[in-house]
């Protein structure tokens, strides 16, 4: 799961001068879609009922590296991404942030379940990364 996060950071590159004009972290469908599947990431890491969806989360993130790409950003920039632990921090904290406004509540598994199990159940973006 961990490097699973790691690759969702990796579609998150931008220099600094673009992170000064929001970069991609400022772009509604890559932003958004980084945060969903960190958001399934961490209920799986949370639940031991939950897993994620591997390949399809790997899949879904290189469709989001293409979306990168035809928003105009070079291989470069999103691979920069890594090097900036500011931005990383933020959209995990976003992430966490939401889960939490979902009812998953930082230390307590079976409301992690219960919040996977709704999105799963609802068909949702994120409930579409877990099993």
């Amino acid at each position: 799961m961990r490097r699973l996060f790691a690759l969702v950071l990796t579609l998150l590159a931008a220099p600094p001068a673009a992170l000064a004009q929001g970069g991609l972290e400022a772009e509604p469908a890559i932003r958004e879609g980084l945060i969903a599947v960190g958001i399934a990431v961490e209920i799986s890491d949370r639940c031991d009922r939950i897993e994620a969806r591997r390949l399809k989360g790997i899949a879904y993130l290189d469709a989001l590296r293409g979306e990168a790409r035809r928003l105009g950003y070079s291989e470069s920039e999103i691979g920069a991404f890594l090097d900036d632990d500011a931005a990383a921090d933020r959209l995990k904290a976003e992430a966490r942030a939401r889960l939490a406004s979902m009812g998953a509540v930082r230390g307590d598994a079976a409301s992690h379940c219960r919040v996977g199990a709704a999105e799963i159940a609802a068909g949702t973006v994120i409930g579409q990364f877990l099993r």
